[in-house]
C-alpha cells in the first residue's frame, strides 16, 4: 500500500469517527497520523512493514499497529468494519464544496442523506434548508457545487493520476517484449485535468504485452481486450488504454495519440500540401499527386522536420501558434524542473502547515534548492490559524536566526501570504509589510463580487508597493470550485505596470494562473514565480506540476524568477519596490 492510500484511510477514519460523535482526541490522533504519513521524509510504509515506526512523533502504538497491517496486507480491518456502518456513497459528500463533517453528520442523522443524489433531493425539496446551520443561501451554494461536480465527474486532477501513470509506464518499459513506451494524450500535453490515461508501446509481440497489461495489479476491471489494444479501469476508477504498435509505426502513433485533435488536423493538412497522407501509422504518397520522396522517420522530430518544422514540444500542441513559431525558428526553450533554484509561498505549523520552519528549510535543501520563501497566512485567515503582527514579527526573528546558522549557503526569505480584503486593502499595515523580504497577496474570501469589483479589488492590492507577488489569481479549486469573476487581462496589465510578479500556484488543486494566460503575461513583461503553496515537506515537490503548467504556458527559465540564483533573486524581489 502506498503512503497516499494509507493517509487517505486514516483521514477517512477520522471523518467517520467525527460523524459518529467520537472522542475529539481520538479523531485528532487519526488526523495527525494521516498528516505524518503524508509528509514523512523517508519511506514510512517500508518502516511500517518492518515494524520500525517507534519514536516517530504523532504515531502512537495503536497507529503503528494499523500502519503495519496496511503495509503488510494492503487493507485495514478496523476501517472496513467502520466503513460498513455507513452507506458506501457517503464519501461523495466530502467532495461537495462547503460541506464539512458537522454538516454531513447533521444531514445524515436528521435526513438520512448518504449520497450526492440524496443531498440533491434534500436541497431541492426544501428539507435541507430546515436543518440548523443551513438556510436558503447555503442550499443554493450546495446545489451549485453539485452541478459543478457533475459537470467534471469524469475528470481527474494531475496529482490523482501522476503516480499511476509513472508506475504503469515503468512496468511497460520493463516488459521484456517492449522496446519503447510513453504516456500520450492530454497527460503528455501537460493538461491540468485528464479524463483517462493513454499508453503507447512498440513491440513485436503485441498480444503478450496486451495480455500482461490487463493483469497488472492495479487493474480492477477489463473494459475491452484485443490483439493490439486494451482498455481497463484501475482500482481508483481511472480508465487506462494501451495501444501496441511496431517500432516503425511508433513515432507516428506517438504524435497521433498525443494530440491535440486540432494540432493533428493542421499536421495532416501540411502533409497533404506536400503530397503525403499522414495517419497514426506512416506517411504515404497521395495517389495521383507528385510529391518528394518520403524521408526516413525514427522519432517524432523526423516527422516535424519532414514538414519543414522545428520539433514542437508535446505541451505546446494545441494549434495555438506553435506551427508559426516552428516554421520560423521561434520555438521557446521551455523551462525544466532542474532550472528551479528555490520556491516561494510555503506554509509552516505557524499557520496551517504540517512541518516546522526548520523542517521545511531542511527539506528544501535536500531537494537541492538554494532558497525557500515562507509565507504563512495573515490574521484574517482565521480558519488557517493566520498570524497576527506579533506572531509574524516573531517568525521574522526566527528566520533571521536560522539564516545566521546557514551562513549564506542557503537562505530562508521571510514573507507572508497577506489576505486581500474586500475593498482591496491588505491585512497588514505598510510598516509591517516593509519588514518582510517579500509579500504574496491573495484573495481568500468574498468570492461572489461582480467582475469589475473583484478586478478593482485585486488591482488596488497589487498597487501597494510592498506587494511582491499576486497569489492564485482566480481562486479556483480544480474539479471542486470554479474561479471567481475577474478580468485577467486587466490584472496582467496592472502587474506589468507595477512590476508585480504573478504566481503560478503549483498545487494540483489550483495550477493558477491558468496556462492559457501566460503567453499574454510574458508578452507584457510580467514575471512568473512557480510556487508550490506547500503545507508539508512533501508539498515542496508539487513544483513538478507547476513546471508542467509553465511549459504549457510557453514559459522559459528567463520568465520565471525562481530560476535565478540566490544573489540575483534577492535583487529581483526588490526591483521596482
Amino acid at each position: 500500500m502506498t503512503r497516499e492510500a494509507a493517509a487517505q484511510i486514516l483521514e477517512r477514519i477520522a471523518l467517520l469517527l467525527e460523524l459518529k460523535g467520537e472522542n475529539p482526541f481520538k479523531i485528532r490522533a487519526y488526523k495527525t497520523g494521516a498528516e505524518v504519513v503524508e509528509s514523512y521524509a523517508g519511506d514510512i510504509m517500508q518502516l511500517a512493514a518492518e515494524n520500525k515506526l517507534a519514536g516517530i512523533k504523532g504515531i502512537g502504538d495503536a497507529l503503528r499497529d494499523k500502519l503495519h497491517e496496511m503495509a503488510t496486507t494492503g487493507k485495514l480491518e478496523f476501517f472496513e468494519n467502520l466503513k460498513a456502518e455507513f452507506p458506501e456513497t457517503l464519501f461523495e459528500l466530502f467532495d461537495v464544496q462547503g460541506l464539512g463533517p458537522k454538516k454531513i453528520a447533521a444531514l445524515y442523522s436528521e435526513l438520512g442523506v448518504g449520497s450526492i443524489a440524496d443531498l440533491k433531493h434534500a436541497c431541492e425539496n426544501g428539507m435541507a434548508a430546515k436543518i440548523s446551520g443551513f438556510g436558503e443561501k447555503t442550499v443554493v451554494k450546495i446545489l451549485e457545487s453539485i452541478a459543478f461536480r457533475d459537470e467534471h465527474a469524469s475528470e481527474f486532477r494531475v496529482d490523482q493520476v501522476y503516480g499511476l501513470a509513472q508506475t504503469i509506464l515503468g512496468m511497460l518499459r520493463d516488459h521484456p517484449n517492449v522496446s519503447r513506451a510513453e504516456v500520450c494524450g492530454s497527460f503528455r500535453r501537460g493538461k491540468e485535468t485528464v479524463h483517462d490515461l493513454d499508453f503507447l508501446c512498440s513491440t513485436k509481440k503485441p498480444e503478450e504485452v496486451i495480455s500482461d497489461f490487463v493483469k497488472l495489479p492495479m487493474v480492477e476491471k477489463v473494459i475491452a481486450q484485443g490483439g493490439t489494444k486494451a482498455s481497463v479501469y484501475t482500482v481508483n476508477g481511472i480508465q487506462c488504454d494501451l495501444r501496441a504498435v511496431s517500432s516503425k509505426e511508433f513515432p507516428f502513433a506517438l504524435v497521433y495519440f498525443t494530440g491535440s485533435k486540432e494540432h493533428n488536423v493542421e499536421l495532416r493538412q501540411r502533409a497533404l500540401d506536400q503530397g503525403w497522407s499522414l495517419n497514426e501509422y506512416a506517411f504515404t504518397p497521395v495517389e495521383g499527386k507528385s510529391a518528394p520522396a518520403i524521408p526516413a522517420v525514427h522519432d517524432e522530430a523526423d516527422i516535424y522536420r519532414a514538414l519543414g518544422l522545428d520539433f514542437i514540444e508535446p505541451e505546446l500542441r494545441e494549434n495555438s501558434g506553435e506551427f508559426e513559431a516552428a516554421e520560423h525558428g521561434q520555438m521557446p526553450h521551455l523551462i525544466q524542473l532542474e532550472n528551479l533554484r528555490g520556491v516561494f509561498h510555503n506554509h509552516t505549523t505557524a499557520s496551517d502547515g504540517k512541518a516546522t520552519l526548520r523542517e521545511m528549510a531542511e527539506a528544501a535543501q535536500e531537494l537541492g534548492m538554494q532558497y525557500l520563501g515562507i509565507a504563512d497566512h495573515s490574521k484574517s485567515s482565521f480558519q488557517a490559524n493566520g498570524l497576527d503582527a506579533k506572531r509574524l514579527r516573531a517568525q521574522i526573528a526566527e528566520i533571521r536566526e536560522l539564516n545566521e546558522e546557514f551562513e549564506g549557503h542557503f537562505r530562508v526569505f521571510a514573507g507572508s501570504e497577506v489576505d486581500i480584503l474586500k475593498d482591496g486593502s491588505l491585512d497588514f499595515d505598510d510598516e509591517l509589510l516593509a519588514e518582510l523580504d517579500y509579500c504574496v497577496a491573495s484573495v481568500h474570501n468574498v468570492f461572489n463580487l461582480p467582475e469589475a469589483e473583484m478586478t478593482k479589488r485585486i488591482i488596488r492590492a497589487i498597487e501597494n508597493p510592498h506587494v511582491t507577488m499576486l497569489g492564485h489569481v482566480t481562486g479556483r479549486l480544480l474539479l471542486q470550485r470554479p474561479s471567481y469573476a475577474v478580468n485577467i487581462p486587466a490584472i496582467i496589465d496592472a502587474a506589468a505596470e507595477t512590476g508585480t510578479i504573478i504566481e503560478l500556484n503549483a498545487s494540483a488543486w489550483r495550477l493558477d494562473m491558468d496556462w492559457r494566460w501566460w503567453r499574454l503575461a510574458k508578452e507584457k513583461g510580467v514575471k512568473c514565480s512557480i510556487n508550490p503553496d506547500a503545507h508539508s515537506t512533501l508539498g515542496l515537490e508539487d513544483v513538478l506540476f507547476g513546471v508542467r503548467a509553465a511549459r504549457k504556458g510557453w514559459l522559459t527559465r528567463k520568465d520565471v524568477i525562481n530560476c535565478l540564483p540566490l544573489g540575483e533573486v534577492e535583487k529581483a524581489l526588490k526591483k521596482g519596490r
